[in-house]
């Protein structure tokens, strides 16, 4: 047995790994950046040459174990190292949602008492500035871009490059230090602070564990046979438990790449150039792809159109099953075979993902149609469930055994359980230590058996052992007429559409369900502009008597779809209306990660329901909106509500309610 294979002996701390990583692998690239169109590449030798300078560089300024060390900013190597050297000093590092307003920042900086904070550019250091007002913690901040910061007050400023500049004069006077404090870290280590998305109210500080983040990275990676060859490419927000696992725990176990795109506009380029195989992402950026594809598609000549609904008829068809190895008809599997050439292949090259031996998507409930789009063109993408308490992995689906509609059996090293309620619970070596100063909130999720409650719903498939997952427990109700009501389910259907950006179900207790959907601006936009439609905003485009046909026209397939469904087929949706304005993090109505909060949704828009459930026709409203530069304004709109076309057994329930 390798030591890659057991994380016993030396292995006990990332800063461990690294040392592993650059015996072992020092010459092969760790570390790559794209920036003014340029990759710049790291070797496992190189980055620890850069991480020991950041960390010396630390120690000089005064960190101290147990200190914690912020980090803000876009997904840079810089920042991955930041992180390390923390570690290295016996302190905690704490990523921050990049695109936090300067509020949300002022809660976790003053939970946390983060004594330094990394920020990526001028952006981030103003809103630190901002924050210092009211928090006294911070001695020292770090700047990775100096662009536009000369003028600053430098007194506890400093750059990335001179902190390393500092920590390499020090080397002789600390260095002994440093070694001390590295091999000090042991597996009960803290490796980092994650704070939760917020759903239900203020984040809580999850601590990991060299434990938690090493022993889960070493099951998952075996899981899926990763090696130190893999590409990946970081792009999700640092402070997201999935980022951290893939871009930092994986990748230090395995030894592979992590590749960080320039920015969010150069990101499908990037991805095209890097050809990752090793790919994750969250529904919505499955959603996004998709739309785009289907906004090409509908600009594209004749020919191309027939060709794509013709390839994609084969790809539905025999795409899924070639993927798990099953048998399909000889003509079934010429004709993918020119689809491979002529439309799946330039497909996925165009969206980057021609390479990808092993993709995952988690974070939320993703529709079955997307799911199975992406697996149809020959992608192997796979469903896995996980929460940041998880260390990520709870369950995940093994390669030959992937479907849409279940999450997988449990990864390695992990057990779980379904309460009498019918609540998902686990316990594995991930689960997290603790929340930070929160000692009642951790006792109520974690007994003293070490189960923790996920706040999911679901149940085992015991043909297959399969967890199915329902939704999230607090949302999922019952109908007025007992029967169940879970709107995540039909939430994904709706988001299929690529004109369908965000949709909320309500009907918990109600005699039927209702929907407020938000159109996709590209999406709708691109139509409009085809077809010679005029608009001002998106208010304008939202409220368009055509864009009200189409989207009752998705919902009425929808419903007919769920109609199909015994145990949801009273979640049909009656009737719904299209809101004048998205819903946004910055409005408090959806999560940093995009989760809609449901409790803020009914309060905030409660005349909309109102208006969905009284028979109206219309609604007035006027609704609070924070502008990108924090200032808050108002707007406000007559919004139309329009009835649905329902299916079954809830045509003859919308009869007599009538």
């Amino acid at each position: 047995m390798t030591d890659r294979q057991t994380p016993l002996g030396e292995l006990r701390s990332i800063p461990a790994l690294l040392a592993r990583n650059v015996a072992r692998f020092g010459d092969r690239p760790a570390y790559r950046e794209k920036e003014y169109g340029i990759w710049q590449s790291w070797t496992w030798s190189q980055a620890a040459d850069e991480i020991r300078a950041m960390a010396l560089g630390m120690l000089d300024l005064g960190l101290n174990p147990g200190d914690h060390v912020a980090i803000i900013g876009r997904n840079r190597p810089a920042h991955y190292w930041g992180m390390i050297a923390a570690q290295m000093c016996g302190a905690i590092p704490v990523p921050l949602y990049q695109d936090a307003v300067a509020e949300e920042m002022t809660y976790v900086l003053g939970h946390c008492g983060a004594r330094m904070v990394i920020c990526g550019d001028q952006e981030q250091v103003d809103k630190v500035l901002e924050v210092e007002r009211t928090i006294d913690a911070i001695d020292r901040i770090i700047y990775t871009d100096a662009r536009g910061l000369r003028k600053y007050d430098h007194a506890r400023m400093t750059s990335v490059a001179d902190l390393q500049d500092r920590g390499r004069k020090a080397a002789s006077r600390l260095g002994a230090e440093l070694d001390a404090r590295t091999a000090a870290l042991d597996y009960d280590s803290t490796c980092v602070m994650l704070y939760t998305s917020g759903t239900t109210g203020k984040p809580k500080g999850v601590v990991l564990s060299n434990r938690n983040i090493i022993e889960t990275a070493k099951n998952s990676s075996e899981f899926d046979h990763l090696t130190e060859g893999e590409e990946i490419v970081a792009y999700l927000p640092m402070a997201w438990v999935g980022d951290f696992i893939f871009s930092m725990g994986q990748a230090v176990w395995s030894g592979f790449t992590v590749n960080c795109p320039e920015g969010a506009h150069t990101m499908m380029t990037d991805m095209r150039e890097i050809g990752p195989t090793y790919f994750f992402a969250p529904p919505r950026v499955f959603e996004t792809q998709l739309t785009s594809v289907m906004i090409r598609m509908e600009d594209a000549g004749r020919i191309k159109r027939w060709l794509f609904k013709r390839g994609m008829a084969v790809a539905h068809r025999a795409g899924p099953a070639l993927l798990d190895g099953k048998t399909v008809s000889f003509g079934d599997k010429l004709a993918y075979g020119l689809g491979r050439i002529f439309v799946f292949g330039p497909l996925k090259n165009t969206l980057g993902l021609s390479r990808v031996r092993v993709g995952y998507t988690a974070g939320e409930a993703i529709g079955p149609e997307i799911f199975d789009f992406y697996r149809s063109l020959g992608i192997n993408l796979k469903q896995l469930y996980g929460q940041t308490e998880a260390s990520v992995f709870i369950t995940q689906q093994p390669d030959g055994q992937v479907r849409s509609d279940t999450v997988g059996v449990p990864s390695p090293g992990v057990e779980v359980r379904i309460g009498d309620n019918g609540e998902v619970y686990y316990r594995s070596p991930g689960t997290f230590v603790e929340y930070y100063k929160n000692a009642d909130s951790t006792a109520s999720t974690k007994d003293a058996e070490g189960w923790v409650a996920t706040g999911d719903a679901g149940f085992f498939e015991e043909a297959t052992g399969h967890l199915r997952i329902i939704d999230r427990a607090k949302d999922v109700g019952k109908m007025a007429d007992g029967t169940m009501f879970a709107p995540k389910y039909v939430e994904n259907k709706l988001k299929f559409y690529p004109s369908i950006l965000e949709a909320v179900v309500i009907g918990n207790g109600r005699d039927f369900c209702t929907a407020m959907i938000n159109i996709d601006l590209s999406a709708v936009g691109n139509w409009a502009e085809r077809n010679n439609i005029a608009y001002s905003s998106y208010q304008e485009l939202a409220g368009h008597p055509q864009v009200y046909a189409s989207i009752r026209e998705h919902i009425t397939e929808v419903n007919r779809s769920v109609a199909q469904d015994p145990m949801l087929s009273g979640c049909q949706v009656h009737r719904f209306l299209v809101l004048h304005k998205e819903l946004d993090p910055d409005d408090g109505e959806m999560t940093r990660t995009r989760k809609v909060r449901r409790a803020v949704i009914n309060e905030k828009f409660a005349d909309l329901v109102g208006a969905l459930y009284d028979g109206s026709d219309s609604i007035h409203t006027r609704t609070e909106v924070t502008y990108e530069d924090g200032r808050k304004g108002h707007i406000s709109a007559t919004l139309q509500i329009m009835d649905v076309p329902v299916f079954g057994d809830a045509a003859q329930t919308k009869v007599a309610a009538q």
